[in-house]
């Protein structure tokens, strides 16, 4: 038998191993994933410092109050507050990644043979794609609400002297707001979860669909990891597009507390859209955009190149 012909039965093994393993083992690639994107957040995360801060400039900047871009919210933000403010806050998703990608890639592998069945599909269709992405985005959001409440409250800058740190915050968030403020702006960030992983997963069945076939290649395992790459890296970027509008106002709905008897200006997810379009132009629904695609872009790739990875290892093992 030649090597090519072992190559692609040992390819089509190896996927037959990965749809169908157990959902413990799919949580743990998810796990390792989310591992691999800890190792990145040190780097990453002024990035999102800085993306938190221009979502939550209202308006323009004004003789030299706020922010004109992203540079120019790095250069403020090191000069007038030092360079550790855009640290400030990291412990929440340090917390989150681990269960957050868990849940994420081990929902997607399990709602996608449920919804086959549920629909009579034999294989995974581009609709299916989206709809257990979608799926695995709203199971997701259950876990990461409260952290990313605490995150946003942190990087704030006009809440930067009314807590200490992480545990801070959360003991003052209890005991001022009540526990259920802790999933202040759950609507929205079920919303921003569903569209994301909707246009991540979705696109990575079409863009793996598009490129050449990991068992014909003279190199399968590298074939293999530029496939998961560059579908990951496409379905990272299309899914910020679409959920961007959703994170600005969710960031809006989290920063702000909760008071008794008070109305807040942005409550709901669809409704803060509009006002946000009305007040300050559509442009503004894309407030930090580019720091998120300088995240979720290469992220998009290497999540889903390490979650392959370990699938394929378990695939073999198990």
């Amino acid at each position: 038998m030649s090597s090519a012909v072992q190559a692609s039965q040992t390819g089509k093994v190896a996927q037959e191993k990965a749809k169908t393993l157990p959902f413990r083992y799919q949580f743990a690639a998810g796990a390792v994933a989310g591992i691999s994107e800890e190792l990145k957040w040190v780097d990453r995360y002024p990035l999102d410092v800085v993306k938190t801060r221009i979502q939550l400039q209202h308006g323009k900047a004004v003789d030299g109050h706020g922010y004109t871009g992203v540079l120019d919210c790095f250069r403020k933000i090191i000069r007038n507050e030092g360079a550790t403010r855009l640290y400030r806050g990291i412990t929440a998703p340090i917390l989150m990644e681990v269960p957050k990608r868990a849940i994420k890639f081990s929902s997607n592998d399990t709602f996608a043979p449920f919804y086959q069945s549920l629909f009579s599909s034999p294989t995974l269709t581009q609709p299916l794609a989206i709809l257990t992405g979608a799926t695995a985005g709203a199971t997701e959001s259950l876990v990461v609400v409260p952290f990313e409440l605490l995150k946003i409250r942190l990087q704030d800058k006009t809440s930067a002297s009314r807590y200490n740190g992480l545990v801070d915050c959360l003991l003052k968030v209890i005991r001022n707001e009540g526990p259920l403020a802790l999933y202040n702006g759950f609507e929205a960030t079920l919303w921003r979860h569903i569209v994301w992983n909707a246009g991540y997963f979705g696109c990575i069945f079409q863009v793996r669909a598009q490129l050449p076939k990991p068992e014909t290649s003279k190199n399968p395992k590298t074939q293999k990891t530029m496939n998961d790459l560059a579908a990951g890296f496409v379905g990272g970027v299309v899914g910020t597009t679409f959920n961007t509008p959703l994170d600005v106002v969710k960031s809006r709905i989290q920063s702000v507390a909760r008071v008794g008897g008070v109305r807040a200006k942005y409550e709901w997810a669809w409704p803060s859209l509009g006002v946000v379009w009305r007040e300050e132009g559509f442009k503004a629904l894309y407030k930090g955009y580019v720091p998120k695609i300088l995240r979720f872009g290469p992220g998009g790739g290497v999540l889903l190149v390490v979650y392959s990875a370990v699938v394929e290892m378990l695939g073999k093992v198990v």
